[in-house]
């Protein structure tokens, strides 16, 4: 009988575990720096990313950032899976002036060149929404907007 309890206990224990462990894994910070550990320098400030503003003041949906590799939304939820940005689009940086890629296939390929045709592009549409044709407004739409200046 002791036996039995004390295996009972352990295996609670251990899947107590396992979901903590699962669960810490796959939940979004609400506000995070977006540092992104396979650039060897970063140039200009971190942008401080904060997905509770994005979802309750401007009903942004997980899937209008978050998307599968045809591009199709994913309908995530909260505590769902995600992958960084970079496991996909590998390549740091941008693309090497002169290189001779569409957009889009600088977009699949190069890490800052998707982020910011994803958040900036987002944002231009939002400000025309807002009434702005030429896409300015309350939504960022230039670096020093995003960046901070970089500590020196």
């Amino acid at each position: 009988m002791k036996k039995s309890v004390t295996l009972m206990l352990a295996v609670g224990v251990a899947f107590l575990f396992a979901v903590t462990c699962i669960y810490a894994g796959t939940k979004a910070e609400d506000t995070f720096k977006m540092e992104t550990k396979e650039y060897a320098k970063h140039t200009k400030g971190l942008v401080e990313f904060t997905h509770k503003k994005h979802i309750d003041t401007h009903k942004v949906t997980c899937g209008q950032c978050h998307h599968d590799d045809k591009g199709k939304a994913l309908e995530l939820k909260e505590g769902d899976d995600v992958q960084k940005c970079v496991t996909c689009h590998k390549e740091t940086g941008k693309a090497p002036e002169g290189e001779k890629l569409a957009k889009k296939e600088k977009i699949v390929k190069y890490h800052k060149e998707a982020l910011h045709a994803n958040c900036i592009d987002c944002h231009k549409e939002s400000n025309k929404k807002a009434g702005d044709p030429k896409g300015k407004g309350p939504a960022p739409t230039s670096c020093n907007d995003c960046h901070p200046k970089a500590a020196k």
